[in-house]
């Protein structure tokens, strides 16, 4: 098989793309390294190409795609550093995702996996779970607005897709959210703050496996994908003091929920087990303890986030 997969070096791309190498699958990977690191990706592979390049640009994918007529597109790439920086977040979500849709249709691209953010549903959605039928309210960060922007064309494109409305994805190389921070800060001495709020966290390794079926051909349209339970940020917190092996328990600032931020954002994944089977989702203290074991060999690259008010 051969897939084309942007952000390559990204958390999701690489992990992606080191399961379609270990079966001898071809892979072009794209990643213009705003996020990803070379070093998520083996530097030589006799099955591997690696351009650096943006998906904005409209002739490199249309070469890049058309040279390499891939059976499988698998678009992790994503533009989520600055939530202020809303032309970066257009440029690479929006324009990208339409390049890159273009590009399958006139390729005849036989499979096209994307990925889209919870936060399409809005920061405070009206159903708890969240079902797939709960109504786009994507206006609340413009990654959101981006992310969301290219599933609707794609579902417009008439290609045969998959898409993935993802819960919090965490593990080794991630870069945004709460684990990068707790481990930064803790590392450093500093105090951490945590909120009554409730998320869903699923290891990286358990959606690659995931993505792979999607791109053999199981699934079709939007899915969630999520464990179907959430935990508090506290208990987050917790599996990070317990894998940085801390001898006193460095007891976080208790903050009130801010205005935007949802006591619970929890997705259904109903029709993600109906479709691809009981999913075994691997325990937040072994998710966070590997997280951990990367940060510790490779440092800590990013910390970044969606919304305002977090970064803070």
């Amino acid at each position: 098989m051969k897939v084309f997969i942007t952000g390559g070096c990204g958390q999701i791309g690489s992990h992606v793309a080191e399961l379609h190498l270990a079966r001898g699958d071809e892979i072009l990977a794209i990643d213009n390294f705003e996020t990803g690191r070379r070093i998520h990706l083996p530097e030589k592979h006799e099955s591997l190409t690696l351009v650096e390049g943006s998906i904005a640009d409209k002739e490199l994918v249309d070469r890049l795609i058309g040279d390499f007529k891939p059976d499988v597109l698998i678009h992790t790439a994503a533009s989520y550093k600055d939530p202020d920086d809303w032309y970066s977040d257009m440029l690479t979500n929006g324009v990208g995702g339409v390049n890159l849709i273009k590009a399958a249709r006139a390729n005849d691209i036989g499979r096209f996996v994307y990925f889209q953010t919870a936060l399409t549903y809005g920061v405070n959605p009206v159903e708890h779970p969240i079902t797939l039928s709960h109504p786009k309210n994507p206006g609340n960060s413009s990654y959101s607005i981006s992310k969301t922007t290219t599933e609707d064309y794609l579902e417009l494109s008439g290609l045969d897709y998959v898409t993935f409305r993802l819960a919090n994805v965490v593990g080794p190389r991630n870069v945004s959210g709460p684990v990068p921070i707790f481990y930064e800060r803790l590392k450093g001495g500093k105090q951490c703050f945590v909120t009554p709020a409730r998320r869903d966290f699923v290891f990286v390794k358990d959606l690659a496996r995931t993505v792979i079926r999607a791109a053999d051909g199981t699934g079709n349209g939007a899915y969630h994908f999520s464990s179907g339970n959430d935990i508090a940020i506290i208990e987050l917190y917790d599996a990070m003091v317990q894998a940085l092996k801390l001898n006193d328990y460095p007891e976080p600032d208790k903050r009130p929920l801010e205005k935007d931020d949802a006591p619970s954002i929890l997705l259904d994944p109903s029709r993600t087990f109906a479709d691809f089977g009981e999913i075994e989702f691997t325990p937040i203290d072994q998710t966070v303890a590997e997280a951990v074991a990367y940060y510790e060999e490779f440092g800590v690259h990013g910390g970044y986030t969606h919304l305002k008010h977090d970064s803070e």
